[in-house]
């Protein structure tokens, strides 16, 4: 019967409490006569008339004063000083009526208890069917328990919301103050972090809310650390003016990104460096509907540039990020969507011609590893040639600024992707010798988070279907930053040189992948599957080290680095080639990239980059080999 009743519309539950009120003020007059009069009083003529008339008086009131919009599972102490309020009004209407047309027929302490019931039951009606609901739903759902980090105004906050939800349960406050910890707040025990594992045992915890929005990145990384191991969710609380705006509701608990995993401290950016080569200039972005291109290109919205050029080969990609940032786009800056390869170098410079172009970002590349390993000749031409395009018509323009967007994988090659790379920086350090009016910079840097090919979201859906979590080496380090940090570190750079020059960025220390894993694996609430705890959740695998791929990383070539005025910003000094060496070995090597020769594309990029070592065998038939000799 009643879940029947949590099943009606909002409207039908109305009318059902609205009819419960009509039929409780007449009763509880009669009861008000039957107490004052001291016998089981039955009203005549005028008494009921007067009775009957109670309900009509006192519902219109309830009306205005919001008694039926209020949701009854969330009452709180704003709807029950309504419920005195419009109690209140209505009796003394109603004790001033009944006087004025029978002063001799009711005692006027009838109205005085009529008063006191009817705020008993209107408001009393209205808490059981409140515990009724709640109840309900802790015997229909079994509620998540949760313990919440921080018993400060948040975090009290925060267990006044809880309490009414239908899916979580708060069981403790978990404290660093002390002073606070064997307290009791809101009902609950205050303990330390110490005490957890035996919390979540004695309370079967499943969540830990980290209810502490003022927290250091530091202290939050510290107290990330502490709960990892124990197989919880986290989720945590936004910035305190999120909370400001109003009540702290369920949906602003954030689960912990894996960012707040990796602790790099960040450098307050420089705002004039920033500005220095966007605002009030005519910018292009190459490979703007990639993921540092795109954020490259939010950041320069944000800068408020002359116009903004987003040249991007994918059609779907360029319409993505042009229909992002025309929605955010509020001084009506000028945004131009161009398709188009940078491997045209007519188009390019059409467009770049027709728009001025003052500063170009060249983020255009294949990056996946694994891929370019397999599509060489590709990899060869959008990596190595279109840079050259690019680096090419901007002299030719006399752009003001080209910032070239690298890679780790550059330092040492093992691989194509980073070999081309790495020939791209060289094009650009021989332009910059040759010419004075195009200033060009090169930033290298590591893995991004959330970037196309990066381990995190592909651990993501990996744990999200059950796992496995597949690894490539047990061994196997990266660098990782967050996309905007690396994009607001690029900016900077690219005004800090005087031409060709190498900025690198401090990424902090590796990351070694498989305690990444573990960590995302464990705060999803989740165990590893292995021999020592067969009945686990989530296996790890280990599938080998793809074609080219390094188990660590290196940012530097050589040892030759200086500080800028960012500490997170190096400057290195490294081998490169003068124009007239490098020429005449892109030429050969366009050649045989042209012939698909694979032997000679190889043997080529291995001169033009001693510290390559190509783990391709020229005896495998590839699939760019298999795909050209079927169509011969």
């Amino acid at each position: 019967m009643f879940r029947k009743l949590l099943l009606l519309s909002r409207a039908n539950k109305k009318l059902i409490i609205l009819f419960i009120d009509f039929v409780l003020l007449m009763v509880i007059i009669l009861a008000s006569f039957s107490i004052r009069l001291e016998y089981w009083y039955f009203p005549k003529d005028y008494v009921a008339w007067m009775i009957l008339a109670a309900p009509f008086i006192a519902i219109p009131i309830f009306i205005v004063f919001g008694l039926y919009n209020a949701i009854v599972r969330y009452i709180g102490f704003k709807a029950l000083w309504s419920v005195i309020k419009a109690v209140s009004l209505y009796s003394s209407i109603w004790g001033l009526i009944a006087i004025s047309l029978g002063p001799d027929k009711i005692p006027r302490s009838v109205i005085l208890i009529n008063w006191l019931l009817s705020m008993i039951a209107i408001g009393g009606v209205r808490l059981f069917g409140r515990f009724l609901l709640i109840k309900n739903a802790v015997e229909e759902k079994n509620r998540c328990k949760v313990l919440i980090y921080g018993a400060g105004n948040a975090g009290i906050q925060l267990v006044s919301v809880l309490k009414n939800s239908m899916s979580y349960e708060p069981v403790g406050f978990i404290d660093d103050a002390k002073e606070l910890q064997g307290n009791n707040i809101s009902g609950l025990n205050i303990f330390s972090i110490e005490t957890i594992d035996k919390l979540i045992k004695k309370f079967k915890v499943q969540e830990v809310l980290i209810a502490l929005p003022s927290i250091s990145r530091a202290n939050r990384l510290a107290i990330v650390s502490k709960l990892e191991p124990y197989s919880l969710i986290v989720r945590m609380l936004p910035g305190l003016s999120k909370i400001a705006e109003g009540k702290v509701k369920i949906d602003d608990l954030l689960k912990i990104s894996i960012q707040d995993l990796l602790g790099r401290k960040l450098a307050e950016p420089n705002k004039d460096l920033l500005r220095k080569n966007i605002t009030n200039k005519v910018v292009a972005v190459t490979g703007a509907g990639g993921s540092i291109g795109s954020e490259l290109c939010r950041q320069i919205v944000s800068l408020k540039p002359k116009s903004l050029i987003l040249y991007e080969m994918s059609e779907i990609s360029l319409y993505t990020i042009e229909k992002e940032l025309s929605d955010i786009n509020l001084q009506s800056l000028n945004i131009y969507p161009i398709l188009g390869s940078v491997n045209n170098k007519n188009r390019l410079k059409k467009v770049f011609k027709k728009f001025n172009v003052e500063t170009i970002y060249h983020a255009a590349a294949y990056k996946h590893v694994p891929m370019v390993e397999f599509n060489i000749t590709e990899g060869v031409d959008n990596n190595v040639f279109g840079t050259l395009n690019c680096a090419e018509v901007a002299v030719d323009l006399m752009v003001e600024t080209f910032v070239l967007i690298s890679t780790d994988k550059a330092v040492r090659p093992t691989n194509t992707m980073g070999a081309t790379k790495r020939v791209a920086e060289l094009i650009l350090q021989a332009f910059a010798n040759i010419q004075i009016n195009t200033k060009f910079s090169i930033v290298r840097f590591g893995n991004v988070l959330g970037s196309s090919g990066s381990v995190i979201p592909l651990f993501e859906k990996q744990i999200k279907k059950g796992g496995p979590v597949t690894i490539t080496d047990k061994n196997i380090t990266r660098y990782f930053m967050t996309v905007s940090e690396a994009v607001e570190l690029i900016i900077q750079a690219g005004t800090m040189g005087n031409g060709g020059d190498l900025f690198v960025l401090d990424m902090g220390k590796p990351v070694k992948i498989e305690e990444l894993a573990t960590k995302m694996i464990n705060l999803s609430g989740l165990k590893i599957k292995n021999e020592q705890n067969p009945d686990g959740d989530i296996d790890i695998t280990y599938i080998g080290l793809r074609p080219g791929e390094k188990l660590y990383e290196e940012l530097l070539i050589g040892d030759k680095v200086s500080e800028t005025d960012n500490p997170l910003i190096m400057c290195a000094e490294e081998e490169m080639l003068i124009w007239n060496e490098l020429k005449p070995l892109l030429n050969r090597l366009m050649e045989a990239n042209n012939n698909y020769d694979h032997k000679k594309v190889c043997e080529l990029l291995v001169k033009i980059v001693p510290g390559f070592k190509s783990n391709i065998k020229i005896s495998d038939i590839l699939y760019e080999d298999k795909m050209i000799s079927n169509d011969n």
